[in-house]
């Protein structure tokens, strides 16, 4: 019998969802829980973690599960680590739907860095006002250079003080478009901006206003990952899906 679990959060996965439901698949949308107000789904929903790959391995047995597909963000890496190795304990077929990273193209000033530090070490040392794109899991590190201005553009309302001391912030869920991200960096004066190279539209904006308003980016590339199995868009998972059970592990 067929029963995914879909590691959700994306905008994909909700067009896979919907791709699930219309298929009459049976399958549980999974969230992290990091919004207050997630998107509905046609699916069945459960919020939360799993208590690392060891918990998520145990859910997958417990729940019959037989196909695993991890549609979470680009950079929710400890997840994706997590399903690869339970699926490689419990031998259930795993795919990820994985967006394309975005590249530069004409016009752009982008420079590429490691991780949150470099991008902090990459921003200039005369007072800039950056819109700082990253959510809020990773504000931290920004506080050493707290001569800044940081916008901040977040799906919730800050539930406690914000670790730097000059910021505005935006409440706006997405998916956003390039004349109103132009309006907002206008609006608020940004000279540089800092974002996580999460591929996809929904959040593309951004460095098309960038381009627009000829702004310098620094992007921070995808954490590393261990070989899986890859989708770039629901209809090759909807493939993978109707032939992968003779596949086992990752």
């Amino acid at each position: 019998m067929t029963r995914i679990l879909l590691l959700g959060g994306t905008t994909e996965a909700s067009r896979l969802a919907r791709a699930l439901c219309n298929a009459g698949l049976e399958a549980v949308f999974s969230y992290a829980g990091r919004t207050d107000a997630p998107v509905a789904q046609p699916l069945p929903v459960r919020v939360g973690g799993f208590g690392g790959a060891e918990g998520l391995a145990a859910y997958l047995r417990g729940e019959g599960i037989s196909h695993v597909v991890d549609a979470t963000h680009p950079f929710a890496a400890q997840m994706s680590r997590n399903a690869i190795a339970a699926c490689k304990e419990t031998g259930i077929p795993l795919i990820a739907l994985e967006r394309p990273a975005w590249t530069p193209g004409p016009g752009d000033d982008w420079q590429a860095v490691a991780d949150t530090p470099s991008a902090v070490a990459a921003l200039p040392q005369a007072p800039a006002r950056v819109f700082l794109a990253i959510g809020k899991q990773t504000l931290a590190p920004f506080a050493a250079k707290p001569q800044h201005h940081y916008l901040l553009r977040l799906v919730d309302p800050p539930e406690m003080p914000l670790p730097l001391p000059q910021t505005s912030v935006v409440i706006a869920r997405g998916p956003f478009d390039a004349a109103g991200d132009t309006a907002l960096m206008r609006a608020h004066g940004i000279t540089h901006i800092v974002a996580k190279n999460a591929g996809g539209a929904g959040a593309e904006a951004k460095l098309t206003a960038a381009r627009a308003l000829r702004l310098p980016v620094i992007l921070i590339d995808r954490p590393a990952l261990p070989p899986r199995n890859r989708a770039a868009t629901v209809e090759e998972v909807m493939r993978w899906l109707s032939h992968a059970g003779t596949e086992r592990g990752v």
